[in-house]
């Protein structure tokens, strides 16, 4: 445990520490069950909204009844982990731990949940029109890919956030 307590007097170790205990504590939020009915579930529904949004711009015709979006050629239903909402948290305990200005964490915040939200609805769209055009793809594509890609991309904007905002030049 010694080499714990010199890890964490570290600058990295410190980052780390708080990171975790970020990340712990956000998952515990969103898992109690006033969150989860009173924030996640709707914020879910609202996901599925946007999807019908962009699927019925490319003529899709498509409708929500809860969690569930259908159409004529394919339903799916958008469960809580699939809401983009994991990879949100990942992206912001990052931002939030890292030692940057508090103002250029909440700037990354408010872009990173942004970016992540957009990307999680392309991520909607494309398994819906992969559930249309192989279905049998859809479960390797849905676990495999999909989930992948929407967690690197959080890992990659925090990545991006660190070199190119956290300490940016302010004079500009």
């Amino acid at each position: 445990m010694n080499w714990l307590r010199r890890f964490l007097a570290t600058p990295a170790g410190r980052f780390v520490g708080r990171y975790v205990v970020v990340l712990s504590v956000g998952f515990l939020v969103l898992a109690l069950r006033p969150v989860n009915d009173h924030v996640v579930n709707p914020y879910t529904t609202f996901v599925a909204h946007e999807a019908k949004v962009v699927l019925n711009v490319f003529g899709e015709d498509a409708r929500v009844m809860g969690q569930v979006l259908t159409s004529r050629r394919f339903s799916v239903t958008i469960f809580n982990g699939c809401n983009g909402l994991e990879a949100i948290l990942i992206f912001v305990s990052g931002v939030v731990a890292f030692p940057a200005p508090w103002r250029r964490k909440l700037l990354g915040v408010v872009l990173g949940f942004v970016a992540i939200q957009v990307f999680n609805v392309v991520r909607v769209v494309s398994l819906f029109y992969v559930g249309i055009l192989r279905p049998a793809w859809f479960n390797v594509s849905h676990v495999f890919v999909w989930q992948s890609l929407v967690i690197v991309f959080g890992v990659v904007l925090w990545l991006v956030w660190v070199r190119r905002y956290a300490f940016a030049n302010t004079q500009r």
